[in-house]
């Protein structure tokens, strides 16, 4: 089906075993691949026996506040944060060989003493108040720190990866909360140091602590305090609880989440499918060229989704998705720095017509001006839970997830930006999410990564050829 297409690498990734750490929590897995629309080079395939040697030589610790928060410290989530705890957020960062050149662990972790005086709830553990909502305990824990080594130069590895994606789950940890509360760390950091002394910087971070847009920023003070510079951190709001005393008729359910379970402590999401993840590059000239088949200017967010929409429903035929959700940055929110899940907005889109006789322009628009904002609605529902429902976010409906406001390429180390990033989120629930991030370079390029049931993927990917055509 796909020979035709004169530059092409496709790999097919099966779970790969898993490399035990320290710790109660079960670990997630996929099936990944990855299709990348490039240059016609030589293609670099690992065998199972390759990856399971690719990263080694693991040694972990923790590393946290230097100074102490203080007793009995509690930061409770907000709502719409809890609705959020089944999902975290793997992001990584690939810096050349000069960002870390003399650096030993103890330079590296030195200045993470003053960043998580800042942030000393990422340093915490989850508790259970009494009445059984979940709060986070800042009692200097610390954040687990993981040192590794990778047989590869940098070169070498970004190769790879653009043909096998699943290889990048080895530069973090995919440690979830649970099934012990108490001993659950929700920030993971792994420095992976090249062959050529290039490193990758891993984050695992639980997504109830704050959004990617959170977790960016997170990440870039540490760089400015690398730098001897002051974080940027807005007076960090205390999440607050509500009460809801709405009459019952005036209760709206929200729809862009889906309860489930309960899960209880285990804070992960259970599929009732496969869910297969792949990714594709697009540049500048085909977002024009795609908006210039409609004869306006679209936005490349919404122009991307309004075709991976209309893709989807072709597949979907006779259940069309005629519910959407956007995620997207908040362009209001002026915070910087701060932890939150406010930062982004979770609006759905909804409609009374067939897909597939919609047009694209069509449906980019009311993508762009007909989104309805539902973070008022899911705060009031876990409010009426009491914080003790168990909700999925993306993947819920098929969801569309705006990054390109996400600034992955502020984080500095010794000066140096990051020569590539990626970000993924784990937890997507059946209907599958599209992830459009930004590209390594300037020129307008996108990521786009997308998550879906595997038996959905090949008739996408063809679907998908025929529109970049």
């Amino acid at each position: 089906m796909w020979k035709d297409l004169r530059y092409l690498k496709l790999k097919i990734s099966f779970p790969f075993e898993t490399i035990l750490e320290p710790s109660l929590s079960p670990r997630l897995h996929s099936l990944s691949f990855s299709l990348i629309i490039t240059k016609n080079k030589k293609k670099q395939m690992v065998s199972s026996n390759e990856r399971g040697s690719l990263v080694h030589s693991k040694r972990l610790s923790s590393v946290g506040p230097g100074r102490f928060s203080g007793h009995d410290i509690v930061y409770e989530p907000s709502g719409m944060d809890l609705a959020t705890k089944l999902h975290y957020l793997r992001m990584i960062y690939y810096f050349p060989s000069q960002a870390f050149e003399g650096l030993t662990t103890r330079k590296i972790k030195e200045p993470m003493f003053t960043w998580f005086n800042h942030y000393n709830v990422t340093a915490g553990r989850f508790r259970r108040s009494e009445s059984g909502r979940p709060i986070i305990k800042c009692n200097d824990c610390g954040v687990r720190m993981i040192e590794a080594q990778c047989e590869k130069t940098l070169d070498e590895w970004l190769e790879m990866k653009d043909s096998d994606s699943a290889l990048e789950r080895l530069l973090f940890s995919e440690q979830i909360i649970g099934p012990e509360l108490s001993f659950s760390p929700l920030v993971y950091l792994q420095y992976t140091k090249f062959k050529c002394g290039g490193m990758a910087v891993g984050l695992s971070w639980a997504h109830v602590l704050g959004d990617a847009f959170s977790a960016a920023e997170f990440m870039n003070n540490l760089g400015r305090i690398l730098a001897g510079k002051e974080p940027k951190i807005s007076t960090q709001p205390k999440a607050k609880t509500q009460t809801i005393e709405s009459p019952k008729q005036l209760i709206e359910d929200p729809l862009a989440v889906q309860q489930i379970g309960p899960v209880e402590d285990n804070w992960i999401t259970v599929n009732n499918c496969k869910l297969e993840t792949f990714s594709f590059h697009v540049t500048l000239d085909r977002l024009t060229k795609l908006s210039d088949k409609n004869g306006t200017e679209i936005p490349p967010f919404e122009s991307l989704s309004a075709m991976i929409w209309k893709i989807i429903a072709k597949i979907r035929y006779d259940h069309e998705p005629k519910i959407v959700t956007i995620c997207r940055k908040d362009a209001t929110k002026k915070e910087v720095g701060t932890l939150s899940n406010n930062s982004q907005v979770v609006s759905v889109v909804e409609v009374d017509f067939s897909i597939g006789k919609a047009s694209h322009g069509e449906l980019a628009a009311m993508l762009k001006n007909q989104a309805k904002d539902e973070r008022k609605k899911i705060e009031d529902a876990m409010e009426r839970a009491k914080g003790l429902a168990d909700f999925v976010l993306y993947g819920a409906n098929l969801t569309f997830v705006d990054l390109e406001e996400a600034k992955f390429y502020e984080f500095e180390y010794s000066g140096i930006n990051p020569v590539s990033a990626s970000c993924m989120i784990d937890g997507v629930g059946d209907n599958g999410a599209v992830f459009v991030l930004p590209g390594p370079k300037t020129g307008g390029a996108r990521i786009v990564t997308v998550v879906l049931p595997e038996q959905e993927v090949e008739e996408f990917k063809s679907e998908l050829k025929e529109w970049l055509a």
